[in-house]
């Protein structure tokens, strides 16, 4: 039904609001049971775009996804008619899905298919539509055979090269480019206007080229198509006249018009000729150019990307140059398409309840609403009449509902630039009431405190809800309680006999159903004695009390930070039930403590400050005669005085300076060694001073009279230090310690040690450390704070590779390969020239004691068994032969070697019976046999 408005339709709507009384939609909650149990209409989860272009190469595929309870069947229109998809074999939809696939394996072409289409989804409660999907085939049609003449013009005149591409779709992209795929170098002079021609604003002769190509890029089919290069001619002169402007594009001075829809892009376009080039400004009648307003190409082209109604009006363009100035007006008119203003949505409603569906859109011209139920028009025959329902203008009221008239209602808002579609459906709802949260819960809350006890439940109609405790009474609402229509009970201020089991009962027509939550009421957990600011001597020990008391049901944890970060105990901090100790305090605890105590339910925290004090005793001169006396100064301190100490025969005397006490105006508490008596009133004590107050750099006095520590020194090295000290402690009734702490992280550690000098080991290589001595049982006599850097951790790495044990053992190997080499080489050179050998064991001899006429030599084989001289005796006097003897291979047993150490004689080979006496004879030791046998 098209309805459109007048001033009845106003006042009847208006007289019809103001008589019903609306009930607001039930929200279903995203329970995963109820979900599941709902019925509900279709609704349109996904769907292809209205313009929908697909690429003629790939399957076609049209989607339509919707969901509902029950599951949708789904139908499609094509041009308005019922599509069969099971008559078309090339067609196939999606299980449990309405998506359509075109498939061309078998042959077709996409171009057949083409058309509007339109899906439904229907189940048993309603009809939902998706939008109507216009489906077009990309196109990129051939360009034209054309012979293009050479373009000849004359230097100074204006040009335009036209591209006109083939009409593609969508339309292509244009550009231009040379024969070497370079692109066309664009600027104030040269540009491509927005229809892809090419617009010279005057030729110079540089611009005769033979290849101006306007090139078309398919975006669908990912294609470019190159038109017939144009060849340019310039005719030069001597001198190129001077011309006012003109428009190239948009031709002529009169106004033009221009229509651009809301949400589109606007582009206007001003391209002058002229010599010399004119240059492009832009106006706008009425006001300056906004924010959105963009300048490309050189200025031609103003852009606004998102056209809004406020962007219509006048727009100039104004080109000139020393000549003359020449402008454009272009008017823009924007109009819309029809956009939403209040779009309907789905509405839940338990029965006979009331509601009403809204929908608003605009556009230019105005829209024209028409309402459909289930994919038809509301007075078409197929509608049923529905006694609850009625329209007014673009709003449906629904009064008094029923079981069985869900369905789901299209809002259709159209004029000549676009539509809109929307679905909403109204789904009649009847549901027992049903518990959303979980059974018999359990809620701890602390002693007078607010609290609230949910009950999350659902049903339609909307059930009531009334909270009980134990069991009894009427209802809880008033007084202590507050209950809320969610579901949830407020009880204001929690007490000890507010503690119970509390029943919350959902009731409707259709049933009942209710849950049940314990609440327990606990003591509040408090830290009844928490920590104090205090100053403590550095190496004494501090103490933060943290006594907590709490609900012995609950249990608690208790932790400490310091200065707001977690405090890493270690070895020397120790933290027990009601304290934190820190013995032997030094400068890095300084800092505020914080202790935390949590239960499941609450926590309490409480925090102190600690500051760290040096305790002096100076005397009036140092060993080197330099006055250090202190001045009596008023300290307003309370403080813990060690008794005082026994007289000492000690040759070595120290003066104590004093001072008076006043009363106390700020308290800090001063921890001390072990103390008697607590000075508050006038008396004389040792001084107290910070560490900002700078005592001898040599010497600091302790406790002990006459004790010092003093001349401490440290020689690091890369991970180790030695360190020495002096003192006057006596002999074997001291032990020290050593404390140095790493400037890195702040990390401390204590050595315990007898008498200097001691090697510190276990440092970190390039780490700076700081480091004093102090006695053991005097914490308070201490050297001075040396600070020292260990060598850095490279030069360690920096080893001499010849002092390697690998390295010298590899050149020893390589040295004995060699010299083997040379005297295998030495040898092997030393046996002469070439010499006959027997091919076989057992074959003779022929020799001749006489050099041939070859000038061979021949071997004897009589004289084999002769002893080579320097051949050693055996012990019954006969000659003792080696096996690998020179003398088996000499001609007598005259052989000698020349001064160069080669062997005179003829070589021949050994005996048959060396051989087989081989085997009896000893291995040979003789260097030269080992030499022979690499050889």
């Amino acid at each position: 039904m098209l309805v459109q408005g007048g001033p009845w339709v106003l006042s009847v709507m208006s007289l019809l609001l103001l008589l019903w009384q609306e009930v607001s939609a039930i929200e279903v909650p995203l329970d995963q049971k109820i979900q599941q149990d709902l019925k509900q209409p279709p609704t349109i989860m996904k769907q292809s775009l209205k313009d929908y272009i697909v690429d003629p190469r790939d399957n076609i595929i049209i989607e339509c996804e919707a969901k509902g309870n029950p599951v949708p069947t789904f139908s499609w229109r094509r041009n308005g008619k019922f599509f069969n998809v099971g008559k078309d074999p090339r067609v196939t939809m999606r299980k449990r899905s309405g998506t359509l696939e075109i498939s061309f394996r078998s042959g077709g072409r996409p171009e057949g298919y083409e058309g509007e289409y339109q899906c439904f989804a229907s189940n048993d409660f309603g009809t939902a539509l998706t939008n109507k999907i216009l489906l077009r085939v990309s196109k990129s049609p051939l360009w034209p055979k054309e012979v293009l003449e050479p373009v000849v013009v004359a230097e100074g005149s204006s040009l335009v090269l036209a591209c006109n591409p083939p009409p593609g779709l969508p339309p292509p992209h244009t550009f231009w480019m040379n024969s070497d795929m370079m692109s066309i170098t664009q600027d104030r002079r040269v540009s491509m206007g927005l229809n892809g021609d090419l617009y010279f604003s005057n030729v110079l002769a540089k611009d005769s080229h033979t290849d101006y190509s306007c090139n078309a890029r398919f975006l669908f089919t990912h294609t470019i198509q190159q038109k017939n290069p144009y060849t340019l001619k310039v005719q030069t002169s001597r001198k190129v006249a001077e011309t006012p402007p003109n428009f190239l594009s948009p031709t002529g001075t009169d106004s033009s018009r221009m229509m651009v829809l809301r949400g589109q892009k606007l582009q206007l376009e001003c391209i002058a000729a002229g010599v010399p080039t004119p240059s492009i400004k832009w106006y706008k009648k009425g006001g300056d150019l906004n924010q959105k307003v963009k300048l490309d190409n050189f200025n031609k082209t103003l852009r606004i990307d998102s056209v809004s109604e406020e962007d219509a009006g006048e727009y100039m363009c104004m080109a000139n140059n020393q000549i003359a100035s020449i402008r454009h007006s272009i008017f823009v008119q924007v109009k819309a398409a029809p956009y939403w203003l209040d779009k309907p949505f789905n509405l839940v409603l338990a029965p006979n309840e009331n509601s009403r569906l809204v929908c608003r859109a605009n556009g230019n011209p105005k829209p024209l609403i028409q309402w459909l139920v289930n994919g038809e028009p509301m007075e078409s025959d197929s509608s049923l009449p529905n006694p609850s329902r009625s329209v007014v203008g673009d709003t449906i009221i629904f009064h008094s509902v029923q079981i069985g008239s869900s369905a789901v209602y299209q809002c259709n808002a159209s004029n000549h630039h676009g539509y809109l579609l929307a679905n909403a459906f109204v789904s009649i709802l009847d549901m027992a009431p049903r518990m959303l949260g979980a059974k018999n819960q359990l809620i701890k809350v602390i002693e007078n405190n607010r609290t609230f006890l949910d009950c999350p439940f659902f049903g339609s109609p909307l059930p009531e809800l009334r909270w009980f405790k134990n069991g009894q009474g009427s209802g809880l609402d008033g007084g202590q309680y507050r209950a809320y229509i969610n579901g949830s009970l407020e009880i204001k201020r929690a007490r000890v006999e507010d503690q119970g089991t509390y029943t919350c009962l959902a009731r409707n027509i259709l049933g009942k159903e209710e849950n049940q939550v314990r609440l327990e009421v606990k003591e509040p957990t408090r830290i009844v004695r928490a920590p104090e600011h205090q100053s403590a001597i550095r190496g004494t020990m501090a103490r933060f009390d943290c006594r907590v008391k709490s609900d012995l049901t609950l249990p608690i944890t208790v932790t400490w930070l310091k200065d707001d970060k977690p405090l890493s105990l270690g070895w020397r901090l120790k933290k027990d039930e009601d304290s934190l100790s820190i013995p032997d305090v030094h400068e890095q605890d300084e800092g505020t403590y914080t202790c935390t105590v949590k239960s499941e339910i609450d926590q309490d925290t409480a925090s102190a400050r600690l500051t760290v004090l040096e305790y002096f005793f100076s005397s009036g001169t140092d060993h080197s005669g330099t006055d250090h006396s202190v001045e009596p100064t008023d300290v307003s301190v309370s403080t813990t005085v060690p008794p005082p100490p026994p007289p000492t025969t000690s040759a070595a005397t120290t003066t104590i300076s004093s001072t008076t006490t006043t009363t106390t105006t700020a308290t800090t508490t001063t921890t001390t060694p072990p103390a008697t008596t607590t000075a508050s009133t006038t008396a004389t004590t040792p001084v107290l001073v910070t560490s900002t107050k700078q005592a001898d750099t040599n010497v600091l006095v302790g406790m002990a009279p006459g004790r010092v520590i003093r001349n401490l020194t440290v020689k690091p090295n890369s991970n180790y230090a030695n360190v020495s000290w002096n003192h006057n402690f006596p002999a074997g009734s001291s032990e020290f310690q050593l404390e140095f702490t790493l400037d890195s992280n702040g990390s401390v550690s204590s050595v315990p040690v007898n008498q200097p000098p001691i090697k510190l080991a276990g440092l970190i290589e390039g780490a700076k450390y700081r480091l004093r001595v102090y006695s053991n049982e005097y914490h308070s006599i201490s050297s001075n704070v040396v600070t020292f850097e260990t060598s850095a951790a490279y030069i360690k790495d920096q080893v001499d590779i010849a002092a390697q044990g690998w390295f010298i053992g590899l050149m020893c190997a390589i040295a004995l390969i060699i010299l083997i080499l040379l005297i295998v080489c030495f040898i092997k050179r030393s046996r002469g020239g070439k010499y006959p050998v027997r091919d076989k064991k057992d074959l003779p001899l022929e020799g001749v004691d006489q050099k041939g006429e070859d000038g061979s030599f021949d071997y004897h084989s009589d004289e084999d068994n002769k002893p080579l001289q320097g051949s050693q005796n055996s012990l019954d006097g006969g000659v003792k032969e080696s096996d690998d003897s020179l003398v088996d291979y000499g001609e007598g047993g005259d052989g000698q070697f020349n001064e160069d150490g080669s062997f005179i004689g003829q070589y021949t080979v050994k005996k048959d019976k060396d051989e087989t006496e081989g085997n009896e004879s000893s291995e040979a030791t003789s260097p030269v046999n080992a030499i022979y046998s690499l050889a």
